[in-house]
């Protein structure tokens, strides 16, 4: 095929391709017009999946506070208990296990990851709150024993200063003095050089003892010597007949109150004598028995003068 005249020169002479040429020609022309195609429906295909997670994240949401709704209003409260709850909120916070119930609540709520700082406190505060409480119970109750003790004491006092006869002082000591001072066997021990068989001192009765000089000492330290306290309490096991006499096999403990007679005389013993025997002990306080040692010891000088 020659070029028409008054074409470019530069085209040189026109060639139609054949039939294969202008197939394999023309197949990039369809590929390059279906590839963008493509391109352009995947590309539209990530973008409806996206605007469908997008879509349908809201719906997740509102179903899941739906769910939630749903379960609260399951568990919603009565009418009357609101009620009252509101008008009397103290009686909530006055009532120790349904705070605790509550915060419990509260705890579960926030989940095991989290530690709540505020309840960790509450429980170290009510430790200390029930330790107090313990020490206070503890103290009213030794103030209650004690001003007991002390009235107990006063009674018995004023019960052994009434006789005005030696005799009588002793019947009453062994009567209704032990009587009020809630004692088993009531023993006093003199000291003497004389004779515990005289018929003046078998007169007087079983409380009244009389020893030999060095005695009571000798009793109160089970003769290992030592100092001796005005006030010793003290179990017993094994109590001696020539100081409890028939008694002697009951009495499980003592109070033993050394008696100081003044310069010149010879001490005594006042002896308190229990079946119980968690009646006296050691661990127990002396100032009462203390003060009753001083008040017997000023009533025995009348006699012994």
């Amino acid at each position: 095929m020659t070029v028409r005249s008054g074409a470019p020169a530069f085209f040189g002479p026109l060639i139609l391709p054949s039939f294969d040429t202008a197939m394999t020609l023309s197949t990039p022309k369809l590929h390059w017009r279906t590839g963008p195609k493509n391109i352009n429906l995947r590309k539209n295909r990530r973008v409806a999946e996206r605007k469908k997670q997008i879509l349908g994240f809201p719906r997740v949401i509102a179903l899941k506070n739906k769910n939630e709704t749903s379960m609260s209003s399951s568990h919603k409260i009565e009418d009357s208990l609101r009620e009252a709850i509101i008008s009397q909120p103290d009686v909530i916070l006055d009532d120790n296990d349904v705070m605790q119930a509550l915060i419990a609540a509260n705890e579960r709520a926030m989940g095991g990851n989290i530690v709540d700082l505020r309840g960790i406190a509450m429980d170290r505060l009510e430790t200390r709150l029930d330790r107090l409480e313990d020490t206070h119970r503890n103290v009213i109750a030794a103030a209650y024993e004690n001003l007991a003790g002390t009235n107990q004491i006063h009674r018995a006092i004023l019960r052994m200063l009434d006789p005005v006869e030696f005799e009588t002082f002793l019947r009453d000591l062994g009567g209704d003095v032990a009587d009020i001072l809630r004692v088993d066997a009531v023993r006093l021990v003199l000291e003497s050089v004389q004779n515990d068989n005289d018929p003046a001192v078998k007169r007087l009765g079983d409380v009244l003892n009389v020893a030999e000089p060095g005695f009571i000492d000798d009793y109160l330290t089970s003769g290992r010597g030592g100092n001796v306290r005005q006030v010793t309490l003290r179990g017993v096991q094994d109590s001696p007949a020539s100081v409890y006499g028939d008694n002697a096999d009951w009495i499980r403990s003592e109070a033993c109150l050394k008696l100081n007679f003044g310069d010149g005389r010879l001490p005594g013993l006042l002896i308190l004598g229990s079946e119980d025997p968690h009646m006296f002990g050691p661990q127990q306080g002396t100032d009462l028995l203390g003060f009753f040692t001083g008040v017997f010891e000023r009533a025995m000088r009348r006699w012994l003068s």
